[in-house]
């Protein structure tokens, strides 16, 4: 609580007077946190003292902030591995409280509305003035060239990884950061966002072991029997009105600790994808399905990401679809995956928002979203200096590539909304570029549908 007050009076957050006529005083209170490592043991004790009230308008404006999305994180770190440098991470020390706000206060602290625009505005303005660049896409990127060599920084609020091939100039920016602001340097990057991240000469592995341990104890899954996929092949979800309701509250905790950990484990995408389908009225078959993934999860906690040193750094995608899957509204699920090199950096197991009325059209549907994400990434790769011709995306429909490929309408495709024709202007500009690809092989297949055994296997 003292270094807390410290802070604000460090930082001249406030100047104490007498309030003004017919306002009323900031309500606040004080929260206390308790800041664990990798291993679980506390590293730190917290105390935070918010505002716990404001109104839009008279107390706050604009509030919006960016932060970096997954997919970056994960491009970031494949990069890094590739490239073979490490990556190191640094903590700004009460973040909020250097912001500057444009309301009665001086400065931005916690609790605020605004306090999170507050401090991207000062960081950025900071790095601007120090000579990065802002990535064209990722507003959360920022990139120094300095003699042939250059500095990456990805921020996400107050966590900042940066690294770079020059130990001289990522020592000078760990310099003028502190000197900027109250840091803690906390050397290579080994825990971000609750992802474990352990980085060597061989390449980056990315997991989340330590959170698998802790949701299964906390959901008594723990002594469990493993099973070896995260859904039965003969598992068909639906409305199941007829059977037994299930705690709701404690079912969506289940779904809620399952999706933070997608973040490493594509694996299990599909399966909690469609059970989250199933959280406005929970049955017994439902639960029975989520627990079926902890019990894969018993068997399999240790699993992750690796980002060999030895990858390349070309981009590549993998698209396909379940035809009419959903045995509610008979719509089709997508299943999409992106790598760079032999890193997988973007995936996504998705319902489509129409029904597709034959296997062309949801295959075309779903390529259509590939393309998309792969569009995304050609753009935030361009700003690590990487160019790229055509893309391979790989299908395997051929009718699905030959409706991409040639402006023909017939029966089974005139009916395609126009948005998803943009495939088609795509291919025809050369961003991309269809490809059949064996069914066996087709790695976005995991994202579509439980699989057998060996097949699920393979792929995984």
């Amino acid at each position: 609580m003292h270094e807390e007050l410290e802070n604000f009076e460090r930082n001249h957050v406030w100047d104490l007077v007498e309030p003004p006529p017919n306002r009323r005083p900031i309500g606040t209170k004080w929260v206390f946190k308790n800041k664990r490592g990798e291993d679980g043991m506390v590293v730190r004790n917290k105390a935070r003292l918010p505002r716990v009230s404001s109104k839009e308008g008279i107390d706050y404006e604009e509030t919006f902030a960016p932060v970096a999305r997954l997919e970056a994180i994960r491009i970031l770190l494949a990069f890094a591995a590739s490239k073979g440098f490490k990556l190191q991470q640094m903590d700004v020390k009460s973040a909020f409280l250097n912001g500057f706000i444009e309301e009665e206060l001086r400065k931005a602290f916690y609790g605020l509305k605004q306090a999170p625009r507050a401090w991207y505005a000062r960081l950025k303005s900071f790095l601007l003035k120090s000579g990065f660049v802002m990535g064209s896409v990722d507003k959360t990127l920022f990139l120094l060239s300095r003699g042939g060599d250059t500095l990456i920084v990805q921020i996400y609020v107050n966590d900042i990884m940066f690294g770079g091939l020059s130990h001289a100039l990522v020592s000078s920016f760990a310099e003028q950061m502190s000197r900027e602001f109250e840091m803690r340097l906390m050397g290579e990057l080994q825990f971000f966002l609750g992802l474990q991240i352990k980085q060597d000469p061989e390449g980056t592995f990315v997991h989340l072991a330590k959170y698998t341990r802790d949701i299964l104890k906390k959901f008594d899954m723990g002594d469990s029997k493993p099973m070896m996929t995260p859904m039965s092949t003969n598992t068909t979800l639906g409305v199941d009105v007829d059977g037994e309701a299930v705690d709701q509250k404690e079912f969506r905790g289940m779904i809620g600790s399952l999706l933070y950990l997608t973040a490493t484990r594509p694996d299990i995408q599909f399966a909690v994808c469609l059970c989250v389908r199933y959280q406005a009225s929970p049955r017994t078959s439902h639960r029975q399905a989520v627990k079926r993934i902890f019990r894969y999860l018993k068997f399999t906690p240790e699993l992750g990401l690796w980002y060999s040193s030895g990858s390349s750094l070309s981009l590549r995608g993998f698209s396909d679809a379940d035809h009419a899957g959903c045995r509610i509204d008979h719509k089709s699920t997508s299943g999409t995956c992106q790598l760079l090199g032999t890193s997988l950096v973007s995936w996504s197991s998705r319902k489509q928002t129409s029904v597709a009325f034959s296997t062309t059209e949801a295959e075309y549907v779903a390529a259509a979203s590939c393309c998309s994400q792969l569009l995304w990434m050609k753009a935030t790769l361009s700003d690590f200096s990487l160019k790229f011709g055509r893309i391979p995306l790989l299908v395997d429909s051929t009718s699905a590539i030959s409706v991409a490929k040639n402006p023909v309408l017939h029966s089974r495709t005139k009916h395609i909304d126009v948005r998803f024709h943009f495939l088609r202007d795509h291919y025809e500009k050369g961003d991309i570029d269809l490809i059949h690809g064996v069914s066996a092989n087709q790695l976005a297949d995991i994202f579509t549908k439980p699989l057998e055994f060996d097949a699920f296997m393979h792929l995984r």
